[in-house]
């Protein structure tokens, strides 16, 4: 009797080529942002690194909503190409604005506010509307080809490929620790490198299924760093942690 495989939509779901495991943000004053970010998601910082600082997820929030925050010497121009839709508590921000965050546009045709934090990355915050919890709740990022993005990160993180009109979206994607994966159509090209960017564990040790994908290669593991500096169809770098990293 013959073993029983996979289908190749049930494999996209059980064995993705990486699993999502967290963020990366560029900073001028590391312990400043983190500060920030710690308040706005009522989570705790600690030590990486010499230069790094890391937001693990706060009480009650999924395991892999990490935020390391790394410094640079300069920051990449690209403060919102890449950014967070965050889930308030309440109707209001005063607590945004005052932990240092600025306050760029209210509520208006778009029901959500735009604001900045202590070093201009923008992100979107939406009012409670029902008795879901605060924090998180997507990463949005805006590109060329919106489909063919979400259609890419599917392949590599598993999950469910959705139009949402122009966007698309990866949901239910394996260890991705928010409700949507969105891609955001914009006419403008990439720009430089973008300041926030993600993680993702390998399956294997090497990157192999990502590049047989059409991932770029920036950097291999090295003395300094044991991780893969990866880019996806539209050059967003990424890093690819070995499987027993």
């Amino acid at each position: 009797m013959s073993r029983p495989t996979l289908t190749d939509d049930l494999a996209r779901y059980v064995l993705p080529p990486a699993q999502f495991h967290g963020l990366s943000l560029q900073a001028l004053d590391p312990p400043a942002i983190a500060r920030f970010w710690g308040t706005v998601l009522g989570a705790p910082v600690r030590e990486e690194g010499p230069a790094a600082l890391r937001i693990d997820p706060g009480p009650g929030r999924p395991r892999n909503e990490i935020v390391r925050v790394r410094r640079v010497r300069r920051l990449a121009t690209e403060q919102s190409r890449v950014h967070l839709d965050v889930r308030l508590s309440g109707a209001d921000v005063d607590h945004i604005v005052a932990a240092g965050g600025r306050l760029l546009r209210r509520p208006g045709a778009d029901p959500w506010y735009v604001l900045a934090d202590p070093e201009g990355n923008e992100f979107c915050a939406f009012p409670a509307a029902d008795d879901r919890p605060p924090g998180i709740f997507e990463l949005v990022v805006k590109c060329r080809d919106a489909r063919a993005q979400a259609r890419w990160w599917g392949a590599v993180l598993g999950g469910e490929v959705a139009a949402e009109g122009e966007a698309a979206v990866v949901r239910a994607a394996p260890d991705f620790p928010w409700d949507f994966f969105v891609f955001d159509p914009v006419p403008e090209a990439r720009d430089g490198a973008n300041r926030l960017h993600w993680h993702v564990v390998l399956r294997d040790r090497d990157p192999d299924d990502l590049l047989a994908l059409g991932a770029g290669v920036v950097r291999a593991p090295d003395d300094e760093s044991g991780h893969w500096v990866l880019t996806d169809p539209e050059g967003n770098e990424f890093c690819a942690v070995p499987e027993s990293s």
